[in-house]
């Protein structure tokens, strides 16, 4: 009975050593556990990168706890505010470290890549950190380097898109948690995983049936997300643009000119409709070569199932309300009533 309770007491005051001069943790920043490192690996890196002052203490209490198979992979945030004993809880816990950040429909490429750069909605406080770098998910700033034939063995429904064509609405719009400072290829997979899940089997099947492609499919929803805001506006819009494309009309999308011209105002004057470029609706007929946004879920059922109308021409007011005309001459009133 003696001998336990002088192993005991030598335990705790054993343990009570290493609170006192391992406890700080000496760097502010993330950390990254590879998938398959174990416990000596962890410790050891752990000191080499500043978070604790010897592996020791982190290995013992970890041995104590019995949980060195519990040790989690992924990217954690340390600050000076833990200790080897809550570094080691955050990895058995797997409270690892992510960027929360949402992409709105109808953000382009530039814009997603902005969004990525520079978080507006963070998963962590700010003030703790000394490194600003951290806000960042992407390691590269161009998300545009990237092109469809690089990633076409992996993502069939990319199959009718052109190879040199970039991802421009293929990144789906949704709230993603990324870890910080990723490959900009890890980043796009995820994207593309994600828009995989979403064009589910009945989609796709109803792309088949209409004959018509994803690529396609995706560059018209593009443009009606960002003509229109409503699904049952978007259905009739849909209804006109397919029209128009029958009677080979056209398309004459504001949106596009906007894209070309990179404009903050959603403003066209004559000379923008006169631009030399693919995406010009307005100087050349047909679909633009590819998507201008990255379109939601709405906008891609609105291009499968428009609604018919007797519908030509549309306007949207300053007020985002959709004006809808039969001829030219009703279309000509109603800009001149609406868009003063």
């Amino acid at each position: 009975m003696n001998k336990f309770i002088f192993i005991t007491i030598c335990c705790l005051l054993f343990f009570s050593v290493f609170l006192i001069y391992f406890a700080p943790c000496y760097s502010n920043g993330i950390f990254e556990i590879q998938q398959g490192e174990n416990l000596i690996t962890i410790a050891e890196n752990l000191k080499a990168q500043g978070y604790i002052q010897s592996e020791f203490p982190f290995y013992a209490y970890v041995a104590l706890k019995q949980k060195q198979k519990e040790l989690k992979s992924g990217v954690y945030f340390f600050s000076s505010d833990d200790t080897f004993i809550s570094i080691a809880e955050k990895i058995i816990n797997g409270d690892t470290y992510t960027i929360k950040i949402t992409i709105p429909e109808g953000f382009n490429l530039k814009q997603i890549q902005e969004r990525l750069i520079n978080p507006t909605n963070m998963g962590f406080n700010r003030e703790e950190l000394l490194d600003h770098s951290l806000d960042r998910v992407l390691n590269k700033e161009d998300l545009k380097e990237f092109k469809i034939k690089d990633f076409k063995n992996e993502f069939d429904f990319l199959a009718s898109a052109p190879d040199n064509a970039d991802l421009q609405g293929f990144l789906f719009p949704d709230t993603y948690y990324f870890y910080p400072r990723r490959d900009t290829k890890q980043i796009i997979n995820i994207f593309l995983n994600n828009f995989d899940k979403k064009m589910r089997s009945e989609i796709r099947q109803e792309i088949k049936n209409q004959n018509k492609t994803i690529f396609d499919t995706i560059t018209m929803a593009s443009l009606l997300e960002k003509e229109v805001r409503s699904l049952e506006d978007k259905k009739i819009v849909s209804g006109i643009l397919w029209k128009r494309l029958k009677i080979n009309m056209p398309l004459q999308i504001c949106a596009t000119i906007v894209f070309i011209t990179d404009k903050k105002s959603v403003g066209v004057s004559i000379d923008d409709t006169k631009i030399d470029s693919p995406y010009n609706t307005y100087k050349y007929r047909g679909l633009p070569i590819g998507p201008i946004c990255s379109p939601g879920i709405d906008s891609i059922k609105a291009t499968l199932y428009p609604e018919h109308s007797e519908y030509l021409y549309y306007l949207s007011t300053p007020d985002k309300k959709t004006i809808f005309s039969k001829t030219l001459k009703e279309h000509n009133i109603a800009k001149a009533k609406y868009l003063k």
